[in-house]
């Protein structure tokens, strides 16, 4: 790493470098065999009947909601404080997205705050699964059972975290996954749906191709969303990997916990929280700090080579393109106060406790 920490980086190794020669080997290089193997293993692993390998995090969240019938006239219920594919494909699909607010301490909408935005237009809710931390859930599908809503878990950053002994991607009506060059478990691009519902997989499997449903014949407008074989075939191997780098995401945090604590003690910072009944796979650690000091921390942090970045720095509200008079204020304050500081599993104890001395100068 050349003396610098990055703020991410993919864990790529001879086994992934190989699957890949395999693949191309083959002449196969579009979606085939070993997309199909990525299905069935990654199904077996969350725990589901059916998973369905796409291009991309977003397009699973579009093809979600297509499935479903979604679209004008509807409202979804989704977050303030992600990033913006966990509500575009929202209003894509010509539905209109309902902002509730977050639990600061999660990051996660709360079912309290999604049941008083219900009313009888509202047919889904998207909870997002925030950093690797579960969101909550038996709390989200009561709430979904009682008005006859659907629930897409929105689990691009959590692969492998679970909710009360269940991986996410297994609860709701559907499951989302990003392979993002930047997530837990990688392809460099792609995506994943997860469900128990076959009629549900058999329509997203039309129309990740076009809509097609044999040879020539195409039975409803659909999109080209489909992974390679390429990509599955690094996928596969990642796969493997995941629990372990999840557990090394896990110890990285730990030690940032251990040495952050004293200065949560004296009111400084914000530690991550994990609820009970959650496991959290810390796709990125989020420390609260005061917003008067943070550009200049990750200014001098980076400075210092250690790649910390400011969260999200914008409700998704306020974004242009909707620019919207909703007012969260824990969503909001999130935006002004978290930054991101590296964990990944490239990372070895004594990096971390770099990066905590760090932080220590310049926040104690």
């Amino acid at each position: 790493m050349n003396g610098r920490i990055p703020a991410g980086k993919p864990v790529i190794g001879e086994e992934e470098e190989e699957a890949v020669l395999q693949v191309l080997r083959s002449g196969q290089i579009a979606t085939g065999p070993m997309v199909k193997d990525f299905e069935e293993k990654f199904a077996e692993y969350i725990g589901v009947d059916e998973a369905i390998a796409v291009s991309s995090g977003t397009a699973s969240i579009h093809l979600a909601l297509l499935s479903l019938g979604i679209g004008k006239g509807d409202k979804v219920i989704v977050t303030p404080y992600s990033f913006i594919a966990s509500v575009s494909p929202v209003i894509a699909v010509g539905a209109e997205p309902v902002f509730v607010d977050i639990d600061p301490e999660t990051y996660c909408i709360t079912p309290d705050n999604v049941k008083k935005a219900v009313d009888n237009d509202t047919s889904a809710l998207i909870p997002v699964h925030l950093y690797g931390q579960t969101a909550e859930m038996s709390g989200m599908l009561d709430i979904a059972e009682d008005n006859d809503m659907y629930v897409i878990e929105d689990a691009c950053q959590a692969h492998g975290a679970t909710y009360k002994g269940k991986k996410t991607g297994s609860m709701g009506d559907l499951g989302c996954f990003s392979f993002y060059a930047t997530k837990n478990m990688i392809t460099g691009e792609g995506g994943m749906l997860t469900t128990d519902d076959p009629k549900l997989a058999d329509k997203v499997r039309k129309l990740r191709a076009h809509g097609k449903f044999s040879r020539n014949r195409y039975d409803v407008l659909g999109f080209n969303y489909l992974m390679t074989d390429i990509e599955a075939a690094i996928g596969l191997v990642q796969l493997e990997k995941l629990d372990k780098m999840n557990e090394i995401r896990r110890r990285n945090a730990a030690i940032l916990d251990d040495e952050m604590r004293p200065l949560e003690e004296e009111g400084i910072v914000n530690i991550p929280r994990e609820k009970e009944g959650g496991t959290h796979v810390y796709h990125q650690y989020a420390l609260r700090v005061p917003k008067e000091k943070r550009a200049r921390l990750v200014k001098n942090m980076q400075k210092a080579g250690v790649e910390v970045r400011t969260g999200y720095d914008l409700p998704i509200y306020k974004q242009g393109f909707i620019d919207s008079d909703y007012n969260c204020p824990e969503s909001e304050s999130a935006c002004q106060e978290v930054i991101w500081v590296p964990v990944h599993p490239i990372l070895e104890p004594s990096h971390m406790r770099r990066i905590a001395w760090g932080l220590k100068q310049m926040l104690g």
